[in-house]
């Protein structure tokens, strides 16, 4: 009688047993192993990988890179590096940033396991060896046909059109820039650059002019800005109506923001433009010496040439100094006031350094800026005056 309650009890025991084992276990396998979901150690990183395995990327932009452990929810945060810096660097969420040229090796860890991808960085294009700049001023009259033949010019050429004021007659309003500019001129205008000149301002704060080129002519309270073209930094100024309007002053913030500017540039070349010229031999305005400290700080600032209008002429200076004395290092000045108005008369005297004038073609001028120097052409519309030549940059 012991015995069959003894072997009953045992028999108990292993009944039991087998019901609290797990009949899906596989055989040898240890069913005590921590795991994740049964609230035991995190399983460990088997392998890292990155995707893509490999990327392109241009200078100054970004590919995301992502990480992935082996087993999946292995690891959750991955350590990331970059093998060359100086060529791509990436961020602690794997976002990879061209800095220069070259082939680096972009690196995410964890747990001692680490995934690699292959960026590449290729070379910037290289800046063009030329471009082209072409306009003039004094443009858009209704009932003329001279800005129609000038207009000609622009549509025929490639290259950024740029504006020297009086763009359109009389008064520069809305309705003289739609219906006597928009129709010559207005066909380049996605690629023009302008400028006002005095008659934009016989319309209060020169709002026909703002208000057709938008933000291509700047902030409208300043009519100023600076763009880069090429190996050229190309400074839009504002002398308005003769610097009366927005000052042209030495302390004015307009001469303050063009030294700042110029200070900030790195190209090697510098060209400025605007309405009234410093220095003019035309009988009808002569020179404007409200300009002079624009002339100050480009000659300062080593710039290399200078354009205007007004005066309904050619004229081309020597490289010259502020106070007019010739200067190999300094600026040299193009008066081009011939994009389609009628044209104006030479004084008797002409002023120093004054090396070629014209007064019966209207035309344009095409410069071809260069790496370290410039081509300059003028190209008639009417008539048969040409002027050519080359300079140098300082």
């Amino acid at each position: 009688m012991g015995y069959v309650a003894t072997a009953a009890i045992v028999a108990s025991v292993a009944f039991a047993f087998a019901a609290c084992s797990d009949p899906s276990a596989p055989v040898g396998s240890d069913t005590l192993a921590p795991s994740l979901a049964k609230g035991g150690a995190a399983k460990s990183v088997k392998s890292v990988s990155v995707s893509p395995s490999s990327a392109t990327v241009a200078v100054g932009s970004t590919v995301q890179l992502t990480a992935t452990a082996n087993p999946p929810g292995s690891a959750a945060t991955f350590t990331w590096s970059s093998s060359n810096n100086a060529a791509a660097t990436v961020s602690p969420s794997g976002l990879v940033t061209g800095v220069a040229a070259g082939t680096v090796t972009i690196s995410a860890s964890a747990n001692g396991k680490t995934g690699t991808s292959t960026v590449t960085v290729p070379a910037s294009p290289p800046a063009p060896s030329s471009v082209v700049l072409i306009g003039a001023g004094d443009i858009a009259v209704c009932g003329s046909t001279g800005d129609d033949a000038t207009s000609n010019i622009l549509v025929a050429t490639s290259g950024t059109v740029f504006t020297l004021g009086d763009n359109a007659y009389p008064d520069g309003s809305a309705t003289n820039y739609a219906n006597c500019y928009n129709a010559s001129w207005g066909r380049v205008k996605t690629r023009t650059r302008p400028t006002p000149g005095n008659h934009e301002y016989h319309t209060a704060g020169a709002s026909g002019y703002f208000g057709y080129f938008g933000s291509a002519a700047g902030d409208p309270s300043k009519g100023y800005y600076s763009y880069d073209l090429g190996a050229w930094h190309i400074v839009v100024l504002n002398s308005n109506s003769a610097c009366t309007t927005i000052s042209c002053s030495a302390t004015s913030a307009q001469v303050q923001w063009l030294k700042a500017d110029l200070a900030a540039s790195t190209k090697s070349c510098t060209l400025a433009y605007w309405h009234h010229p410093r220095f003019n031999s035309g009988a009808e305005h002569g020179n404007l010496t409200a300009v002079g400290p624009f002339w100050d700080a480009l000659y300062a600032a080593r710039a290399e040439i200078v354009l205007n209008g007004h005066e309904h002429v050619y004229e081309r200076f020597a490289p010259q100094t502020p106070n007019a004395v010739a200067d190999p290092n300094g600026i040299r000045q193009f008066t081009v006031g011939t994009g389609g108005a009628a044209l104006y008369s030479f004084s008797s005297t002409i002023r120093p350094n004054s090396e070629r004038r014209n007064n019966t073609s209207m035309g344009v001028l095409k410069l071809t800026l260069k790496s370290s120097g410039y081509d300059w052409q003028f190209i008639p519309a009417t008539g048969s005056f040409t002027d050519s030549g080359s300079g140098t940059c300082h």
